[in-house]
């Protein structure tokens, strides 16, 4: 772990010096990237404790269509971002029956909000979540668990003293690349929640259309370096989690 560090801190320090490098000079618009920054936090904390629950079914060797019920978790992997979004609006939309239960129990529709974009984020970076979680369950050595149930552990007490302690690093890996993926997210988010999800703001790649259509090429680039830099963070220290990961197994 310690041989880690170095690397944490350098990647830290890139970060930081790209986003004084952006607001140097008022140069960079802060507000949607605090929007996107909050949103993705939110997808990511969604993201996982689904994440965690499709991985663990699907690590179940007897669940009848497993190919199946996995190909459906990945599938927002390869839909377009705006039939994906469509999806959401059809099926949680204020003329769908969730969507209309939504509206009941909560007095406000979901579509169109700054919820609308957490969900749609979520769904999004959901399958990269999964699969960093499955590895990370996967790569546990079978006698472990085996070990705690002669000793009289239950299922739910081996998983959450046993197993997902072990699976630490992947879970860690998968939230970090499902912040990253809901971070970036445009084509569901513009369908779902619109362009202005929140207070009239925009989230950071919605801006950067924006900045563009109002030919202001110097924020445009700013805002998509920034972006871009966190993003590539966010990655780089996720592989190296699951690296770490891996050398252990």
């Amino acid at each position: 772990m310690r041989a880690e560090i170095p690397r944490f801190a350098i990647t830290l320090a890139i970060v930081i010096g790209v986003l004084l490098w952006a607001g140097a000079g008022g140069g960079l618009v802060w507000d949607p990237i605090y929007l996107s920054l909050r949103v993705a936090f939110m997808a990511m904390l969604w993201s996982l404790v689904m994440g965690i629950g499709f991985a663990v079914l699907l690590t179940w060797k007897k669940l009848p269509g497993a190919d199946f019920i996995d190909a459906l978790i990945n599938v927002p992997l390869v839909l377009p971002p705006t039939v994906l979004g469509y999806y959401l609006i059809v099926s949680l939309g204020p003329e769908s029956a969730i969507g209309r239960g939504i509206q009941w129990l909560t007095g406000s529709d979901l579509a169109f909000t700054f919820n609308a974009a957490v969900v749609a984020a979520a769904i999004g970076s959901l399958p990269l979540v999964v699969r960093s979680i499955k590895v990370g369950l996967e790569s546990i050595d079978p006698s472990f668990p085996a070990a705690a149930r002669t000793l009289g552990a239950g299922p739910v007490r081996v998983f959450f003293t046993i197993m997902l302690p072990l699976a630490t690093p992947g879970v860690i890996a998968g939230a970090m690349m499902g912040f990253a993926r809901s971070l970036g997210d445009y084509g569901a988010t513009m369908m779902f929640a619109s362009a202005r999800p929140h207070d009239n703001l925009p989230t950071g790649a919605i801006a950067v259309i924006d900045y563009i259509v109002a030919d202001k090429e110097a924020a445009a680039q700013r805002m998509a370096i920034t972006m871009t830099v966190v993003g590539v963070a966010m990655l780089y220290l996720a592989n190296r989690l699951t690296k770490r990961m891996q050398r252990r197994a």
